[in-house]
């Protein structure tokens, strides 16, 4: 059976909970670091596409392009900031040919083998078994296949996941049940396969060299705040927000005759000045930290991601501002959306330099 000549292309959801695993699962798929990634719950807060060309297989299925689009961590919104990542999970849902639901089998397994009575472990359940059923509800009703994705196996024994399997399947009919290891790539084929089945033919939404729909801004701003979610801790984290003042790539250079060992080129320079939004005075202070120590050294990691992202040398300014409450301002929160911001440089400078990338 000649399966190679159409092409199959969709959009695929990755829905899951806070550190489910969603974005290592998008970043293993590309090959690219196309999602921030910490041990922080809600690293996450905005719709991110990955982009992955699947080649055709003889026989099994035809060349694809799969539009992977991770989401926020589902959980029941507290604030503004929180209410904005569920709509993006909702707009997510909204243009979607199949929806991955992610479930972290390791952390599952470990809440059920506590099995102690105490107040801590029932209370710890019971938000469990709420969160989860929040996250069931939203793909109730959905007209498309739904896979249920088990993460992380590589921390669970065998023995345990068959259970596991037979507890989720009764709370909805899944499509395909298909247990992965995203760090150890384990599984991952036979996930690509099942969702290239799935999907319609069509054609491709993006060029076959981009892997992802975000403008290196605002990859360059992620960066940023992953720095700041690794190297600061308690609330500083989900309290700040960056946003890109300044994005100025190198002039083009004429080509010119490769330099010797001795003499070898310098890379351009890329200068980027970004602002660091945080809610509070005592954050501001945490966040510069004694002789501005802890910006310098939030600043020296993300520069190191960014030179290894963009190929150039990097010059970055960190500044940071105190804006109170904002993660309960609607229009602090839109403003911070990549999109929103392209549109303000367009208008304020006709999208004619760099810093629309």
């Amino acid at each position: 059976m000649e399966l190679v000549g159409h092409l199959k292309s969709g959009f695929v959801a990755i829905l899951g909970r806070p550190n489910a695993g969603k974005s290592t699962l998008l970043n293993a798929l590309t090959g690219e670091k196309v999602a921030i990634v910490t041990p922080k719950p809600q690293t996450t807060r905005n719709r991110i596409a990955g982009v992955v060309e699947v080649p055709a297989r003889k026989g099994r299925h035809p060349a694809a392009q799969i539009v992977f689009v991770d989401t926020p961590g589902v959980h029941k919104p507290s604030s503004q900031l929180d209410r904005r990542m569920l709509q993006e999970v909702h707009e997510a849902l909204e243009t979607r040919d199949l929806v991955l639901v992610l479930i972290d089998a390791s952390r599952r397994v470990q809440l059920e083998a506590v099995g102690e009575p105490g107040e801590a472990h029932q209370h710890k359940s019971s938000n469990w078994s709420s969160e989860e059923e929040f996250l069931f509800g939203l793909i109730r009703g959905l007209d498309c296949p739904v896979f249920l994705v088990l993460t992380k196996i590589d921390l669970v024994a065998k023995d345990l996941l068959l259970p596991l399997i037979e507890t989720l399947t009764k709370q909805y009919s899944f499509a395909e049940v298909i247990p992965i290891s995203a760090r150890k790539r384990d599984g991952l084929d036979v996930l690509v396969h099942k969702i290239v089945e799935k999907l319609p033919n069509g054609e491709r939404y993006y060029p076959t060299d981009q892997y992802t729909d975000q403008p290196m801004r605002f990859m360059v701003a992620e960066l940023i705040r992953e720095r700041i979610l690794v190297d600061t801790g308690e609330e500083v984290p989900y309290a700040a927000a960056v946003v890109i003042e300044r994005y100025e790539e190198p002039p083009a250079e004429p080509a010119k005759p490769k330099k010797t060992k001795s003499q070898p080129d310098r890379l351009p320079l890329t200068r980027i000045s970004a602002v660091i939004y945080c809610e509070r005075d005592g954050q501001k202070a945490i966040l510069i930290g004694k002789g501005g120590a802890k910006l310098k050294e939030i600043g020296t990691g993300a520069r190191k991601q960014i030179e290894s992202l963009l190929g150039t040398r990097v010059y970055l300014e960190l500044h940071v501002i105190v804006e109170p409450g904002w993660r309960e301002s609607r229009p602090f929160i839109d403003s911070l959306d990549w999109r929103n911001q392209l549109e303000k440089l367009a208008e304020k400078d006709g999208g004619g330099s760099g810093a629309d990338k």
